[in-house]
């Protein structure tokens, strides 16, 4: 169930957060400068703690983060959670591990304003291909494709109307991977009978990081996937989608 919160401000980030000390302070640095750039718009930034056993709470409570809690380790009822305590009229959803341009957020925002502009994602970029030319530069290019064809948003960057997300009822929690693909495709929906637009923006990709190409080989990596195109209903089982929820 999503919780409504008053939308007292333009637009809430919303990052979801499992053991993120590592990279959460500098997605929170750089989103603090953008904010503090943004001075059209007022927003927050909200850090949901998925029963993190480091540092992550007291380093998003350093960087003026608004914290929430959510100790069922879920990636879509995170997001949920703190959608539901977002104050924002707008709700961008981005990783612990990304970095969002300043030019990517003032253009989602900006798109928003028009009522002819529903929502969207961006193309994605990791900050290093690891020397990994298949899974480190064609894999994102090849999404990236798919992405601006089909329309279709990662999870590093959505954004879309609070009002529209709550009558879509958030992020399926009965799914442990891939939520935001069937969230997307519900939206569209919405967006298609009031004649809205969804948008791919494309200029600045956000920068997302390779650390999987660290953690994992390109074996792991493409098995998954594999898996998963043949067996759709297995992101529906924690214990087939350790991939997002396992770290090395």
């Amino acid at each position: 169930m999503i919780r409504r919160a008053q939308r007292d401000l333009d637009f809430s980030v919303v990052i979801p957060a499992y053991n993120e000390e590592k990279l959460l302070p500098f997605t929170l640095a750089h989103l603090n400068s953008c904010l503090d750039q943004l001075n059209e718009y007022h927003g927050e930034i909200i850090v949901v703690d998925n029963a993190s056993t480091d540092q992550t709470i007291e380093i998003a409570l350093e960087k003026g983060a608004k914290v929430i809690k959510e100790s069922e380790r879920s990636i879509a009822r995170t997001r949920n959670k703190g959608a539901g305590e977002a104050q924002g009229a707008i709700l961008i959803f981005i990783d612990a591990d990304t970095i969002v341009p300043l030019e990517v957020l003032r253009e989602a925002l900006d798109l928003m304003r028009n009522p002819l502009y529903g929502g969207g994602g961006a193309t994605v970029k990791f900050d290093q291909n690891q020397g990994r030319f298949i899974s480190g530069v064609l894999v994102p290019e090849f999404w990236n494709l798919i992405s601006r064809f089909f329309k279709l948003a990662a999870g590093s960057f959505i954004y879309c109307r609070a009002e529209d997300f709550e009558k879509i009822g958030g992020f399926s929690e009965k799914l442990y991977a891939g939520e935001e693909i069937q969230f997307i495709i519900s939206l569209k929906r919405i967006l298609r009978r009031s004649r809205k637009r969804f948008v791919i923006l494309h200029r600045n990709p956000v920068i997302t990081s390779s650390r999987k190409l660290v953690w994992y080989g390109d074996l792991k990596i493409f098995s998954t996937l594999f898996l998963l195109l043949l067996f759709p209903f297995a992101i529906r089982f924690k214990r087939f989608c350790n991939f997002w929820y396992q770290r090395p």
